[in-house]
């Protein structure tokens, strides 16, 4: 098992998931983050910290499609592992529908 993080994420990007992850198995794009399934531990401290809710543990249902972009895209960009301050609307995003398909980007974030 591991944990992922999912499409409440886009344009959220609150970093506390970052600052407490032991392993710093999280990778950085410009609108959201994503969790390395191979070097996530499992230990699950990430979880609680996040404000949006976004990141779930792979053994829930339906989550194939986020194990697979969340693995391609910890392979591309660049590794963080200190806390930034999430973008100034990340609450007017939170639990807004169909982020993924409107507002995903490819492009990598800054990283450390």
């Amino acid at each position: 098992m591991t944990y992922i993080v999912t499409d409440n994420c886009i344009k959220c990007k609150y970093m506390d998931c970052v600052e407490v992850c032991p392993v710093d198995c999280f990778y950085e794009g410009e609108n959201m983050l994503v969790i390395h399934p191979d070097e996530c531990i499992d230990c699950g401290v990430c979880e609680p910290e996040c404000p949006a809710e976004a990141i779930k543990p792979d053994t829930e249902g339906g989550l194939d499609k986020w194990l697979e972009i969340n693995s391609k895209y910890a392979s591309a960009w660049p590794n963080i592992t200190e806390k930034r301050d999430a973008p100034a609307d990340a609450k007017e995003w939170d639990g807004v529908e169909g982020k993924f398909e409107k507002h995903f980007s490819e492009a990598p974030g800054e990283g450390d």
